[in-house]
């Protein structure tokens, strides 16, 4: 069985998309309907900004996203998934390839998001650390055991990965435990704060009401979710699950394995990078990883 993959924030370059537009009618009219939809030229920002104009979460998230979906509705009939994710906001670009959400509303949503995150991270300074070679146990109770600041578990990436996320003090109290408990690292990260927090919950309560204005169909094949790792089709439970995913972490490790265990042999990555392709071949190094940028 198939799965497909989309990345999340951190895999933006410098001419994403750039050849796919100039080569490609399909993409090309997606894009420009990006840019009219987002009210600004995302694709000279995308094709031909700097990275700092690309790191801006309000630009990131956009970006990363249009690539990914581009890049799945122009592959015709090698797009043919037996199941989809996405880690973060690439759940985003997961439900609008299956269906689940038109791509005029995939990009009205992911606008609402970042701008909702931005807003988030300025009103509060934050951020987030990379632990190395610890057990997910023993990083949890770490986190709990740090007083005077929020920190918590963000992405559970493969084993021996993990993303802590919260306040700067907090963090950096955390990392001082982590490697006194044996972490082979504990490295702080340059993004714009503290995402899958709770000090996103602002930002949570805005997309909330976002999502809730937007229709949502059945996907055409199950869509395995951040919060809760399980496939899901039901366009009310994926929703919900939509709007929690900003809290709570991404349980990407739970998430390929239960992909597995239902029957995914392949991995393909849509988008920019190759980071899900190497998370997955440290999940499980059996099965087949691919990519389409």
């Amino acid at each position: 069985m198939k799965a497909f993959v989309f990345p999340g924030q951190g895999a933006q370059f410098v001419g994403m998309g750039k050849t796919l537009y100039e080569t490609n009618d399909t993409a090309k009219s997606l894009f420009e309907k990006a840019d009219e939809i987002l009210g600004f030229r995302i694709t000279d920002l995308m094709f031909a900004g700097t990275d700092e104009d690309l790191r801006q979460t309000k630009v990131t998230q956009p970006a990363i996203f249009l690539h990914s979906v581009i890049l799945a509705k122009t592959m015709g009939a090698d797009f043919c998934p037996d199941m989809v994710a996405g880690h973060s906001l690439g759940e985003f670009s997961a439900l609008v390839a299956a269906d689940a959400l038109s791509f005029d509303d995939g990009v009205r949503l992911v606008a609402a998001r970042a701008r909702a995150m931005q807003k988030a991270c300025e009103a509060k300074p934050s951020t987030m650390a990379a632990v190395l070679a610890l057990p997910d146990e023993k990083i949890e109770e770490i986190c709990r055991s740090v007083t005077g600041g929020i920190v918590v578990p963000a992405n559970y990436n493969c084993p021996g990965q993990v993303v802590i996320s919260g306040e700067e003090a907090a963090i950096d109290a955390a990392c001082e435990k982590m490697l006194a408990a044996g972490a082979k690292r504990a490295l702080k990260l340059k993004v714009g704060g503290a995402f899958h927090s709770p000090i996103m919950e602002p930002a949570r309560a805005e997309l909330a009401d976002a999502i809730a204005r937007t229709q949502f169909h059945a996907p055409k094949c199950p869509v395995y979710q951040n919060v809760t790792a399980q496939a899901e089709t039901d366009p009310d439970a994926i929703k919900k699950n939509l709007i929690a995913q900003l809290t709570a972490p991404v349980r990407w490790t739970q998430t390929v394995l239960h992909m597995i265990a239902d029957g995914a042999t392949s991995f393909t990555e849509v988008g920019p990078g190759t980071v899900l392709q190497g998370l997955v071949k440290k999940i499980n190094k059996e099965v087949e990883t691919s990519g389409i940028q």
